[in-house]
């Protein structure tokens, strides 16, 4: 198994710009089988998960051609099965998000059940009740759901339980070729969901309120091919932010796509993390006064999660890593995930002063001086974090089972060593 070896201290220097948005890669990629002409994607990350959902693809009998730099072209004019590999399926969420695609192609499928980070329970219940409204008949099986659908999808109005990505984009998919008009109400409104109603307008669908909690769809009989570009990767945009301001360095960050930030950059201020916009770049300085701002009434502030447009649960990694360098105390709160927080035990061993209160929260002061050790990637959140963590560090550290952070990020450690970071790959 590869591992890195990771030398921290040193001060990095330079431009970067972020890769394609995986989570908006995944239901794109699995988008492409609701219509039988070419489409072509630009800017796809070249990470782990992507890899996977490439092959898995191709099983299926999708045709991909390479046009270049990130683009790729997709026909699947020609499917030959209704039943995705069963072990790349289970090694990647994103799998599941063929359930639907493959039942508008064949009107059956088989569909096991999805793997994906360790980060707690992750339901389904939104997904399959959703679709059982559009017409789909659902029967669990040991290691698989059999679903099946007789004519076609039907419109239908729904309210979701919960505020789901991928339970949103599964009944997106669904409700642009529906038979009538769908309304999907608390639906998840995050960069990545926008990214592919936009791809479907493309394609022919007709999708009102995009960007917004409640959707509309007029149901379409076919859609077209296209061509799409993945939006940059919001939550790379994140990382490379709290590896800057972790690190002292004075970073660029190329194209960040600034419209998709929500409140990202508000966050990092909570922490004192200063950042300066010039043209269609953004900068972090390398001098910053990393002080945790505490509330008005001067009570001990909190780094929350929630759906967006609040702050993503997939940076709340790497905010717990930033504030171990700032001055003051902040509780972090981790509230969709019920075991992302475990991982910190490894920022303990490197020298951080925090108190796990409980699976959702844990309270950091700081700072610290951390050190290097011996760590294990848990997943790919938090494995990135602890790779800021190693390279603000003194001393070396190993960092194990590094797949998880190559499922999520592209080429990281030769594009830090670009910026000036110790980093091999062993």
């Amino acid at each position: 198994m590869d591992m890195f070896i990771v030398k921290g201290g040193n001060r990095l220097s330079g431009k970067i710009k972020p890769a394609g948005n995986k989570n908006e890669a995944l239901p794109v990629l699995a988008a492409i089988l609701l219509t039988d002409q070419p489409i072509t994607l630009h800017n796809l990350p070249v990470i782990g998960d992507i890899k996977k959902m490439k092959a898995i693809l191709e099983k299926l009998g999708v045709t991909i051609s390479f046009k270049g730099e990130s683009s790729y072209q997709f026909d699947s004019s020609v499917l030959v099965s209704s039943e995705p590999d069963k072990n790349l399926s289970e090694s990647i969420r994103g799998s599941f998000l063929l359930a639907v695609p493959l039942l508008y192609r064949f009107h059956t499928a088989k569909i096991y059940i999805p793997g994906g980070d360790s980060i707690g329970r992750r339901r389904l219940d939104t997904h399959l009740t959703g679709l059982e409204k559009l017409g789909v008949k659902v029967q669990k099986e040991q290691d698989h759901f059999l679903v099946t659908l007789k004519g076609g999808f039907k419109g239908s109005d729904i309210i979701l339980d919960e505020a789901s990505v991928m339970a949103t984009e599964h009944l997106i998919m669904a409700a642009v070729v529906a038979e009538g008009t769908t309304t999907i109400y608390n639906a998840a409104c995050e960069p990545h969901v926008q990214g592919l109603c936009h791809m479907l307008n493309g394609m022919g669908a007709c999708i009102e309120g995009i960007g917004s909690n409640f959707l509309k769809f007029k149901g379409v009989s076919s859609l077209k091919g296209f061509e799409h570009r993945i939006q940059p990767d919001h939550t790379e945009v994140g990382s490379i932010i709290g590896l800057a301001a972790t690190t002292k360095s004075e970073i660029t960050i190329e194209d960040p796509g600034f419209h998709n930030l929500g409140q990202i950059l508000n966050y990092f201020e909570r922490l004192g993390v200063k950042t300066k916009i010039s043209g269609k770049d953004l900068i972090i300085p390398a001098k910053q006064n990393l002080m945790i701002k505490n509330d008005v009434d001067q009570s001990i502030p909190k780094i929350d999660d929630a759906p967006w447009p609040g702050f993503p649960a997939d940076l709340t990694s790497i905010m717990t890593v930033v504030a171990t360098q700032c001055n003051g105390t902040v509780l972090i709160f981790e509230k969709m995930f019920e075991s992302r927080l475990f991982w910190v035990d490894k920022l303990i061993s490197m020298g951080a002063r925090i108190i796990l209160c409980d699976p959702h929260r844990a309270v950091v002061v700081g700072p610290s001086k951390l050190r290097g050790t011996v760590l294990t990637s848990p997943d790919i959140r938090a494995g990135m974090a602890l790779l800021i963590a190693a390279l603000c560090a003194d001393g070396v550290s190993e960092i194990h089972n590094i797949h998880q952070i190559d499922r999520g990020y592209e080429r990281i450690d030769e594009r830090l060593r670009l910026l000036g970071a110790d980093i091999q790959r062993l």
